[in-house]
């Protein structure tokens, strides 16, 4: 691993170029709430909170003292990984983007992008065994090979790396938890049981890491890591697991009451 400071600083390129993205995003979401509360009833508060507590995770995961400290000290990277690939995917998921983007863009193109939402090729993206796949195979790669110690010194594994952490979280996110409008629903069962078989490589990976640092950790920094990603994933996914839950309790209600309505 880097250990250096002379090193750590190339990597303030990549740093940045990962939260210029975000720093975007957050302008166009504040930007999309003023346009919106221009033309329908104002976007609630929380999910401004939501959003840019989100990006501001990210942001504190690609870049500054955490993202530099990170390079040297596997403590300080399972911290990065929880904002980057949990907490700010959740949070932002929260906000609801997809619905304020389409208060905000015109109506010819919000038809436009509803129709590429409904395609096969999102639909087969976003089915949770795939999210799953991309979002915890992916960190079994990382961490049961060299990719992790590669990733320090190559900045284009270390960028991509870092995308694929967020994309993967936030796919996987939006496809246990519906809060934008989403034209492909799977059952709850089905999300269900995926969710539990996605929690349980989670923290099989978090036992590994553990017992079996990745290259050049040392094992106190890797016993520490492994038990920040178990118990910190764990209380991200209760939240997850809580709103799945409750849309699970809140949909059934409404087929009861649907039910109870038309036999009378």
């Amino acid at each position: 691993m880097i250990s250096s400071d002379h090193e750590s600083f190339n990597y303030i390129i990549p740093q940045t170029l990962l939260a210029l993205p975000f720093l975007f995003g957050l302008i166009f979401y504040i930007s999309a709430v003023v346009i919106s509360n221009q033309r329908y009833r104002k976007w609630p508060l929380y999910r401004i909170i939501y959003g840019t507590a989100g990006i501001l995770c990210a942001i504190i995961a690609v870049a500054g003292p955490l993202a530099d400290l990170g390079h040297t000290n596997f403590i300080a990277h399972m911290l990065s990984h929880l904002l980057l690939g949990m907490l700010a995917p959740l949070l932002i998921a929260l906000s609801a983007p997809m619905t304020l983007l389409l208060r905000t863009i015109p109506i010819t193109l919000a038809r436009r992008f509803t129709y590429i939402l409904k395609s096969r090729p999102v639909r087969v993206i976003n089915d949770p065994s795939i999210t799953s796949l991309l979002n915890i195979g992916g960190l079994w790669i990382l961490y049961t090979t060299n990719l992790y110690s590669m990733m320090h010194g190559n900045t284009v594994f270390h960028l991509f790396i870092h995308i694929h952490i967020f994309i993967a979280g936030y796919l996987f996110t939006i496809s246990m938890i519906f809060i934008d409008p989403v034209p492909h629903r799977t059952s709850y069962m089905y999300r269900s049981i995926i969710f539990v078989i996605a929690l349980a490589g989670h923290g099989i990976l978090s036992k590994y890491i553990y017992a079996n640092p990745p290259a050049h950790v040392p094992a106190a920094q890797a016993e520490t890591g492994g038990m920040i990603m178990y118990y910190g994933g764990d209380a991200i996914d209760i939240i997850l697991i809580f709103i799945l839950c409750l849309h699970w309790f809140k949909s059934a209600g409404s087929r009861a009451f649907v039910r109870t309505t038309a036999s009378k």
